[in-house]
């Protein structure tokens, strides 16, 4: 059977039961907190998979690896940043997300993420410019040929986006974006604001190689000067003829790196070509994005784990806000929502249930014991580091204390499955798998 007519298991193979109020406790209880009100709310309907086919047509862009990601067997993709983005190669029979993970764990494996537009912001002001529209300190924290993980939020507090801030030049900077027109809210407020820079998004596309076996691949693709780039540093290359930057990051929570090709339009077959040749002896594999490993190293997903409605305190980016820095976009906003104190936190599950091996089609509902929503899952898998099934979830402030027990009604389950509160991340809290040095090796 071909990759793209393999059936999807999905997890809504069996009609949810919700507790029947006739079997809830007759104790008087208080009204329940609720997760905060939204100006356009969670859509929460358990609808479940389609059948339906994605349209692939000129509205939506294709990458450079696009091709390239297809001769790759891709036969799942969404859309991101308005482009096709690859979220499975791998069959089910053959194993699925979970060989993806396997091959993630223990090898090496390279990604198209080309959908992480790269947003160029450049000039005399660059660097003032770019630290008014982010809540860090980028005089403090960004020095030339650094990048560092940035939030943007508009004036209420809300988050716009949460890219991997670049800078490769005194007055350069690149924002490898998440899944939000960054480029359109940067010119927007340069329209007023006046810097001298010029603000456009760049013929840059990067993947991402990541893995134990990375830099092993790294070192043979660039030679040895990899293994001195710090966690979060950049380093101008050249493989072959291409010019690249590289840089010590990944959204899977292994040892790894994303190779920024510029004029990537051009030369994405040679350097896609050069790099799957280079790891034949790593047993290189390609894969999509490996959400499961993402989550287990608590990596948030921008417009599913957040989105503009929600702020940095609700879901644990409080330590991104730097109010001793000067004025930013949302910096009032967010001082009074730290005064207050917020609604809602995102927190960490573990639970009950099958193992949960494909993308969450739903919000699916978090209850209390008695089996009153209080809340949802926006990100869920199953974990082989822990042997069960993890989730990321909203719930009112009363509900996020670690220890806290729940339940969650998952599609193919009979009943609702129970779940207790836990810390995140799930697996390396102090990131030591992708910060581990390799100077020693080098010198």
């Amino acid at each position: 059977m071909a990759p793209s007519s393999i059936p999807i298991k999905s997890h809504v193979s069996k009609t949810i039961q919700f507790p029947q109020a006739a079997q809830r406790s007759k104790t008087k209880r208080s009204p329940l907190p609720q997760v905060k009100k939204r100006n356009v709310p969670i859509n929460t309907r358990q609808s479940g998979n389609s059948e339906a086919r994605m349209l692939i047509s000129t509205r939506v862009r294709k990458s450079p690896y696009w091709h390239l990601s297809q001769q790759e067997g891709c036969w799942a993709y969404t859309v991101y940043n308005h482009m096709y983005h690859p979220r499975a190669y791998i069959s089910m029979m053959q194993g699925g997300l979970m060989k993806e993970y396997e091959y993630l764990t223990n090898h090496v494996t390279m990604w198209n993420v080309a959908v992480e537009r790269q947003i160029r912001v450049k000039g005399p002001d660059a660097a003032d410019f770019v630290n008014l529209l982010i809540t860090r300190d980028v005089h403090k924290r960004l020095p030339v040929n650094m990048c560092r993980y940035v939030i943007l939020c508009n004036q209420e507090g809300g988050i716009i986006n949460d890219p991997v801030l670049l800078r490769v030049a005194e007055d350069e900077f690149w924002f490898s974006i998440s899944d939000s027109d960054v480029a359109l809210w940067a010119q927007g407020v340069n329209a007023f604001a006046g810097y001298d820079v010029t603000i456009q998004e760049i013929d840059v596309a990067p993947v991402q190689i990541q893995g134990p076996k990375s830099v092993k691949l790294m070192t043979k693709l660039f030679g040895r000067k990899v293994m001195n780039i710090p966690y979060y540093g950049l380093l101008h290359a050249k493989l072959g003829r291409l010019n690249v930057v590289i840089s010590r990051t990944g959204f899977s929570g292994e040892v790894g790196y994303e190779i920024y090709l510029r004029d990537a339009t051009r030369h994405a077959d040679e350097m896609w070509n050069a790099i799957k040749k280079a790891g034949e002896q790593f047993n290189l594999r390609v894969i999509a994005p490996s959400h499961i490993r993402r989550l287990e190293a608590g990596i948030l997903s921008y417009g599913q784990d957040m989105d503009i409605e929600t702020n940095p305190y609700e879901v644990g980016l409080g330590w991104q806000v730097e109010f001793s820095k000067g004025d930013f976009i949302g910096k009032a906003a967010l001082q009074e929502i730290k005064r207050k104190g917020v609604q809602q936190k995102l927190v960490g599950l573990v639970m009950g249930g099958s193992p949960i091996t494909w993308y969450n089609e739903d919000f699916w509902h978090v209850t209390t014991r008695y089996g009153d929503q209080v809340g949802y899952v926006s990100s869920a898998f199953w974990s082989p580091t822990h042997n069960t099934n993890i989730a990321l979830a909203m719930v009112p402030v009363a509900y996020a204390k670690i220890g806290t027990s729940l339940k969650v009604t998952l599609p193919a389950e009979d009943a609702p499955v129970k779940a207790k509160v836990v810390p995140v991340p799930f697996k390396d809290p102090h990131k030591e798998i992708p910060k581990q040095s390799f100077r020693k090796t080098a010198a």
